[in-house]
């Protein structure tokens, strides 16, 4: 792992300790069961979406400074119920994001790809 990885596991390990703590100093662990999580997960996604709603595709590349920050707000949240989840079930977020890259980069050859939507299924023989 090069000094940038071991940066970002070093920062993501930390934020797992802050986020425990966190938890721990309100006793909340006795709700935080993987479903429970999982559910406030897509809850907090549905809050992002929310921002976009009725968007056009330029507007939501170019948010006002209120839509940005609220944008951040669920972002952060979205991410913090991805770390609670990821420790409670022992998953190691880190690998599991870098070995699921690995498998859609297979599933998705850039060279078959490349400019495409298309669902793999479609390309696939």
């Amino acid at each position: 792992m090069n000094d940038a990885g071991r940066n970002g596991r070093e920062e993501l390990d930390e934020l797992v300790r802050q986020i425990r703590e966190f938890v721990d100093e309100r006793d909340w662990e006795q709700f935080h069961s993987p479903k429970n999580l999982a559910m406030a997960l897509v809850v907090e996604a549905a809050e992002l979406v929310e921002i976009f709603q009725w968007m056009t595709e330029e507007d939501s590349s170019e948010l006002n400074d209120r839509d940005r920050r609220r944008a951040a707000e669920e972002i952060a949240d979205v991410m913090t119920y991805l770390i609670r989840i990821s420790d409670r079930l022992n998953i190691d977020l880190l690998n599991a994001v870098e070995l699921k890259l690995a498998a859609t980069r297979q599933k998705y050859p850039a060279e078959l790809v490349r400019g495409s939507s298309q669902k793999y299924s479609e390309y696939k023989s």
